[in-house]
């Protein structure tokens, strides 16, 4: 198999065009009109473009085209897969095998199964680099890549959120590659700085572990913030923070025990214990089908600050708070609205 190329990360990525398909009709000349009509001998004009009339929907030619073009489409990519005619950034992100593979396989757990409604979208930028902080939760990391769908799918711009990752998921075979992939990367300050100055979108749950292990006794009860890392880093990058709040997550493996020492013969954080994990086996992996919803806030901007900023552990301390406290106030906020935890 033929290796892919990998263009530099601040190489700006050709963008796909879409739109209506039209064909260019020359008009037809007619007969010679000069025996019949002196005056109709004039000129035909300029070429006009007629737009290509697609079938009805629902119609059997529609449904024969829709799927003509599926695999064709399906056969074009396993043949750039195979000749390795696609590319990838310095960061492993594989922008094509993303989108018409990874988030095709996960989008039903995003639109039918967790039903993810999404408030303030207007609130990302619709251009340049900003910083998405959450709050992270649900024993299993899904919080992650349900964010990663609201960004995508719901903003006008179709815009790709690369999320920060703990250690652990780069440490684990399969999930290490395919997180590369989908655009994750280390959860370091230099990789979020080099990621926000080149325009992109980054998300940071700066809980880590502590926000998704924690009790179900303590659900959407924020964890600490760490050092305000992720602070220091836009402020650097001059760029946006926007808070996000996550309802629905906490709910979907309510771990109700921690078996301490076997987390440590396993060197994970912890090993949750839940009303159906391990009791049910495999089955009890399968989380609950709970109603999610994703609010993101107002954004704080960070370019009004002088340089020196980002090296003020007093102003990095203020703006963590502050970050915290909004999300904080809408998980409440939503927690009152909510009917149910499964509707």
């Amino acid at each position: 198999m033929a290796d892919a190329k990998v263009i530099p990360f601040d190489e700006e990525r050709p963008r796909r065009r879409g739109g209506p398909r039209t064909v260019r009709a020359v008009p037809t000349p007619a007969p010679d009109p000069v025996a019949a009509d002196p005056v109709a001998a004039e000129p035909l004009g300029e070429p006009v473009e007629v737009p290509l009339v697609e079938p009805a929907a629902g119609s059997a030619a529609s449904s024969g085209a829709g799927w003509d073009r599926r695999i064709a489409g399906g056969l074009a990519f396993l043949r750039r897969r195979i000749t390795g005619d696609y590319e990838v950034d310095d960061f492993g992100y594989d922008e094509e095998l993303t989108d018409q593979v990874l988030m095709t396989l996960l989008r039903p757990l995003y639109d039918k199964y967790f039903r993810v409604e999404v408030k303030g979208i207007e609130n990302i930028p619709k251009e340049g680099g900003a910083l998405i902080v959450a709050n992270h939760s649900g024993t299993l990391p899904l919080d992650g890549l349900m964010l990663q769908f609201a960004v995508h799918d719901q903003h006008p711009a179709q815009r790709h959120l690369r999320l920060l990752a703990a250690d652990l998921v780069f440490m684990l075979p399969v999930v290490n590659e395919l997180a590369r992939k989908a655009g994750h990367t280390l959860a370091c300050a230099e990789d979020a700085q080099r990621l926000l100055e080149a325009g992109e979108l980054v998300g940071v749950m700066p809980e880590g572990f502590k926000g998704i292990g924690k009790p179900f006794g303590e659900r959407y009860k924020l964890q600490r913030f760490g050092r305000g890392g992720f602070v220091s880093t836009a402020l650097r990058a001059g760029t946006p923070i926007v808070p996000c709040s996550i309802v629905g997550a906490e709910e979907i493996y309510p771990m109700v025990g921690n078996a301490k020492t076997l987390a440590r013969l396993l060197g994970v954080p912890y090993f949750p214990i839940t009303p159906t994990f391990p009791w049910l086996g495999p089955l009890g992996a399968v989380p609950l089908p709970t109603k999610w919803t994703i609010q993101f806030g107002e954004p704080i901007p960070t370019d009004g600050y002088a340089a020196e900023a980002a090296e003020d552990p007093m102003l990095m301390f203020n703006l963590t708070d502050q970050v915290r406290e909004q999300i904080q106030h809408t998980l409440y906020k939503l927690l009152v609205q909510r009917r149910s935890v499964f509707f």
